[in-house]
């Protein structure tokens, strides 16, 4: 598994973790409240102003994390050419994009266990009523460290199919993909285990 962030450091990354997450939440609201194509192409342009500030290297690994949102942006866009409402497409796009890259930027300026420490901090009052809160902290580890890992699999996946056919990359791969991943959470499943399980 690999970590999600950034080799560059920035000014982001001395900031509270707390404070960046209640930002992202604030953020994300009001992308979902607001309606106008021109305010989502201006927050679009200001989340990549975001990434630039540090740098070239910062602003290629950032965008290089976004790309996996094409697929999703295909399907909007074809959906709401066929429904003849392109402008409510655009605006679904732009707020998908800048929701997920300034989750990915906080996600990149922030160390794993210090978001884990805000979730604890959260998850507090849970257990004052006895309830353990170590696998919700443990899963939201997991599914942050997994994420790019399997990404990362699918790709090779991918490329190794395209290396050995003429044809498209199709749902030939879905299987190979879904045992990589049992796999590895079958990995994950016996480490936790070694250790004490949760």
């Amino acid at each position: 598994m690999i970590c999600l962030t950034s080799p560059v450091e920035t000014r982001a990354h001395r900031w509270p973790a707390g404070a960046k997450l209640a930002a992202l939440c604030v953020a994300t609201m009001v992308l979902f409240a607001a309606r106008a194509p021109l305010f989502h192409a201006a927050a679009f342009l200001g989340m990549l102003a975001l990434y630039a500030a540090p740098g070239r290297v910062f602003l290629r690994a950032g965008v290089g994390r976004l790309l996996v949102l094409w697929p999703f942006l295909a399907v909007i866009a074809l959906w709401h050419g066929w429904t003849g409402t392109p402008e409510a497409g655009l605006v679904i796009a732009l707020r998908l994009v800048t929701a997920v890259g300034l989750a990915n930027l906080v996600t990149m300026t922030t160390r794993l266990d210090d978001m884990i420490a805000v979730l604890r901090r959260l998850a507090a009052p849970l257990r004052r009523f006895g309830i353990s809160t170590r696998a919700l902290e443990l899963g939201v580890a997991l599914v942050i460290r997994f994420t790019p890992a399997l990404a990362h699999k699918g790709g090779l996946l991918a490329q190794s199919w395209r290396a050995r056919s003429p044809r498209r990359v199709g749902w030939r791969i879905v299987l190979p993909f879904a045992l990589l991943a049992i796999d590895d959470a079958d990995h994950v499943a016996e480490a936790i285990r070694a250790r004490g399980g949760i």
